[in-house]
């Protein structure tokens, strides 16, 4: 195989685009229905027992994929299980951008926003020591810390996307999912009460929460549980948290792009920014970018935000589908080390810097 056609396996490889196995036959547009049905149903089901019972829609959804994980194997699912876990995942991303702008960064004010950007640096660094000590995949720990240093599990579908199936196996990602999304569903529930306990006005609480809790609703819900101004607060610095996940995105991509470049080229190509960010982080920046500088509908950015929730949480459904369920009870709690490591530092650390306010 030539040189160049070698890059583009890596390429490729890079930013998930190639399968885990290639499919026996062409695919066509009725081969996406049964799959997409599949994760339809279970994802009506999410909604359904995520507003009967308030646990959160992406943990039923990634239960339910994983109770349906036998059917994986049957090959009339696989084109629409990869549509989700895939396409649909990259458009979902997207359309995240038209939640956040960068208004939230500037309203945080420059001690917290140094404070706030310290503790992320500090999370991802944890997840990949964590990894380190417990002799996991070293890209296991950068996902298992920029999942929590972020947004969770919209955090870790994006880092999954760029970092690809080939090097962080289904399994391993699914833990992930597992991990950020019950710490989250807990912090919400204690964080508030520790926090009480330990006196924190409505401003220290609010960072607290919008610091270290992981998923976006958890830790506004978890704010406005504790006080109006508080919910303020965190919504604040979870949103600020939000749009940090562009940067994050562009430098994981980069370094991961010039690690293999460096691989059999001795350095000497020359790297672009065309060739180094994926189409859906550009997209990405592009709609926050509109929509820090454009007054939207009110009708657009709510289509669009609702659109960007059930497209992230078909992506988990059919993620959790196609993991190999031995393979994942075969990690043990070893694989969850780098997650408990991350909640932990962000806690402690979120901790510190609220008293300091």
């Amino acid at each position: 195989m030539s040189k160049t056609g070698r890059d583009a396996l890596w390429m490729a490889d890079l930013y998930g685009e190639l399968q885990l196995a290639e499919p026996a036959q062409k695919r066509t547009i009725t081969s996406y229905f049964p799959g997409l049905a599949l994760v339809g149903v279970a994802a009506l089901a999410s909604l359904w027992l995520s507003d009967q019972y308030g646990a959160p829609a992406v943990l039923m959804g990634l239960l339910i994929g994983l109770a349906l994980n036998f059917v994986h194997s049957d090959q009339r699912l696989s084109a629409g299980l990869d549509l989700s876990s895939q396409t649909l995942l990259r458009i979902g991303i997207v359309l995240i951008g038209l939640r956040i702008s960068f208004a939230e960064i500037s309203a945080l004010g420059i001690t917290p926003f140094l404070a706030l950007l310290g503790i992320m640096v500090a999370v991802i660094a944890a997840g990949i020591l964590a990894a380190r000590v417990l002799k996991l995949d070293l890209l296991f720990g950068l996902l298992a810390g920029g999942a929590t240093a972020i947004c969770g599990a919209s955090a870790a579908l994006a880092l999954w996307s760029i970092i690809g199936e080939k090097r962080i196996s289904q399994e391993r990602f699914t833990i992930v999912l597992l991990g950020t999304t019950l710490a989250s569903a807990g912090a919400m529930t204690f964080y508030p009460t520790i926090a009480a306990v330990l006196g924190l006005d409505d401003t220290q609480a609010g960072f607290l929460i919008g610091a270290s809790i992981h998923d976006v609703a958890q830790a506004i819900g978890g704010g406005f549980s504790y006080s109006d101004k508080a919910g303020e607060v965190a919504t604040v610095v979870k949103l600020t948290r939000v749009t940090l996940l562009v940067p994050v995105l562009v430098i994981v991509t980069l370094v991961l792009r010039q690690l293999n470049l460096g691989i059999g080229t001795g350095g000497g190509e020359k790297l672009s920014l065309r060739q180094g960010i994926p189409w859906f982080i550009l997209g990405f920046i592009v709609l926050v970018t509109v929509n820090s500088f454009v007054t939207l509908p009110t009708m657009v950015t709510e289509v669009g935000s609702k659109a960007a929730s059930i497209l992230l949480l078909f992506a988990v459904i059919a993620a959790a589908i196609k993991s190999n369920m031995a393979g994942l009870l075969a990690h043990g709690l070893r694989s969850f080390g780098p997650v408990i490591m991350t909640t932990l530092t962000a806690f402690v650390l979120a901790l510190v810097a609220a008293k300091m306010l």
